[in-house]
């Protein structure tokens, strides 16, 4: 009688990890598909909520800090760079969100069949990138009519900063998508990190308005934020060619780029583990 090796056989609802997502991806396929169908099912204005909800945002913004505290008068084009700011923080909060939750709105399928759970909390930022997508159209179409023309270091940069805050997004979504399921508080922890993310990154202000209030150790952690660095390369790809004079990026500022890589990289480390380490539990918890 021929044995078989127990080893050819992986143990019963564990996988790789985000590695399983690349053997996956028909079904992360139809789970992107099933989301976006019903993003705005039975909603009048459907896909252009896409496009209301941040300019509504952008118009707040410009109307308290553009109009009442006057900070336009002082950077050229100051709606460029505020609402490209805008355009690349929300794909992080929108993602981060979604991710959070992922389990959770997903908990009957969860319950029911065994898939890579790393699959719902990647699908859910790919989402996000997708509704993305519209704001950075409006945010093309304005930049081009103020005679925006690309060039390969800017389109360098607007990717970079895409990459770094979907790694960002997928390690911290990881984190507290696996903690949410056990502990709801996380909810309320991710809000606050998303209110957060729009005041300590350079969105609504410029990063001149910060060297001269820290001392440069706070400095340092302040630009090495991956959101940070997001916000100053997406400025560098739309807004930087529509200005007459920028201040140019902040000193040591490639330093800062491979250091909010390498965070980002760390995060997805530590939240594919943390969210490991709650999957065991996910069916009971849910």
């Amino acid at each position: 009688m021929s044995t078989v090796d127990a080893r050819l056989y992986q143990s019963p609802g564990r996988g790789r990890g985000v590695l399983d997502i690349f053997r996956r991806r028909y079904l992360l396929r139809l789970l992107v598909r099933k989301a976006t169908a019903t993003r705005y099912r039975n909603s009048v204005l459907g896909w252009t909520w896409s496009y209301v909800k941040p300019l509504s945002q952008f118009a707040v913004y410009y109307f308290v800090m553009g109009i009442i505290l006057n900070i336009h008068r002082d950077v050229d084009n100051f709606a460029i760079y505020l609402f490209s700011g805008i355009v690349i923080i929300n794909l992080f909060n929108e993602g981060f969100s979604n991710a959070t939750n992922s389990i959770v709105d997903n908990g009957a399928l969860v319950r029911k069949i065994y898939l890579p759970r790393e699959l719902f909390p990647v699908a859910a930022i790919i989402v996000a990138f997708v509704h993305f997508l519209p704001q950075v159209a409006v945010l093309l179409v304005i930049c081009l009519l103020l005679g925006w023309t690309p060039s390969l270091i800017g389109l360098a940069a607007i990717l970079a900063a895409v990459v770094i805050v979907i790694v960002f997004a997928i390690g911290l979504g990881l984190f507290f998508g696996g903690i949410n399921v056990r502990f709801r508080d996380a909810q309320n922890v991710v809000e606050i990190i998303r209110m957060f993310s729009t005041w300590t990154s350079p969105v609504l202000y410029m990063w001149t308005l910060v060297i001269d209030k820290m001392p440069p150790w706070l400095f340092h952690i302040y630009m090495s934020n991956p959101l940070t660095v997001a916000a100053e390369l997406f400025h560098v790809g739309f807004w930087a060619p529509t200005a007459s004079s920028t201040p140019g990026l902040p000193p040591h500022f490639m330093i800062y780029a491979l250091a909010a890589c390498v965070v980002s990289l760390i995060m997805l480390v530590v939240g594919q583990t943390v969210f490991r380490r709650f999957e065991r539990s996910f069916a009971q918890d849910l």
